[in-house]
């Protein structure tokens, strides 16, 4: 838990740095695109309606919720998807971009990963833009549970950071990381409820259902489509609240450990 609290309190110390550093970082994803910021929205927008054309028109699904129109299920699965697989994509590679910053004795090489999270952040706050406006156009009334969402964005960013820690770490010195986080990335989208709904293997394999759940992002799932869709609040998910709350504790305590252990060494390989 030392390595917790003293990360906490380099943030909270360095918190203008931190926020100057990932501001500057999100206008350099864009710098020299003719489009610019455009391009942020082109890739997820335009899976989003392929998997819409494919399972809703193509397929006729039935909508997992009664009266809720499939894209608006979809939605509150995919927007977090999105900026988690961003976010421990560019965690991992963060400390081979900032390499030059990395070897400077003085920087505190831990904040990397929460710029990059932050700046993400900053990408995932239009998607949840977007995703209320889709919910108004289609008529949807605003629910008080829709402030939820930055709690299970808050959720979601730190599961990223308790995983990031552990791949950036790594991926200094073996390089191949960073190629299967994203493998595992393309299995944890279909390893979560996102296209489709459990019920669906309740009746003939109900124990896919808790296999299903053992993943921590189905919480988040969960918990955006509650506040969106059903106006559930989080402590009606106690069980699976604490297990994802203890599971991405003890990632982030094991990732931090791992990240000290060899952070004497990352200015040397890189």
């Amino acid at each position: 838990m030392n390595g917790v609290t003293s990360l906490l309190r380099e943030t909270v110390e360095k918190r203008g740095l931190i926020w100057d550093l990932a501001k500057a970082d999100f206008r350099k994803r864009f710098v020299g695109s003719y489009f610019g910021i455009v391009w942020m929205f082109v890739q997820p927008m335009v899976t989003v309606l392929i998997y819409f054309f494919i399972f809703q028109i193509g397929f006729k699904s039935v909508p997992p919720v009664p009266d809720v129109p499939y894209v608006l299920w979809l939605v509150p699965g995919i927007v977090p998807w999105f900026f988690f697989s961003e976010a421990l994509n560019c965690v991992t590679g963060c400390l081979q971009e900032y390499s030059y910053l990395v070897k400077k004795v003085v920087f505190q090489v831990e904040i990397l990963p929460i710029i990059k999270l932050i700046s993400c952040l900053l990408v995932h706050s239009f998607f949840v833009l977007i995703m209320l406006i889709v919910f108004l156009c289609y008529g949807r009334l605003p629910l008080v549970t829709w402030l939820q969402i930055a709690y299970y964005s808050f959720a979601a960013s730190t599961l990223a950071l308790a995983l990031g820690y552990l791949t950036s770490a790594i991926n200094v010195f073996f390089k191949d990381m960073a190629q299967i986080v994203g493998i595992c990335l393309q299995f944890g989208m279909w390893l979560t409820p996102i296209m489709y709904h459990e019920s669906m293997f309740a009746d003939k394999a109900p124990w896919v259902v808790s296999v299903l759940k053992l993943n921590p992002f189905y919480y988040v799932v969960a918990g955006y489509r509650d506040s969106m869709i059903t106006g559930n609040w989080f402590w009606e998910r106690p069980r699976l609240g604490l297990y994802f709350w203890i599971l991405t504790l003890i990632i982030g305590l094991f990732g931090l450990k791992i990240f000290k252990r060899l952070r004497p060494h990352f200015s040397d390989v890189l």
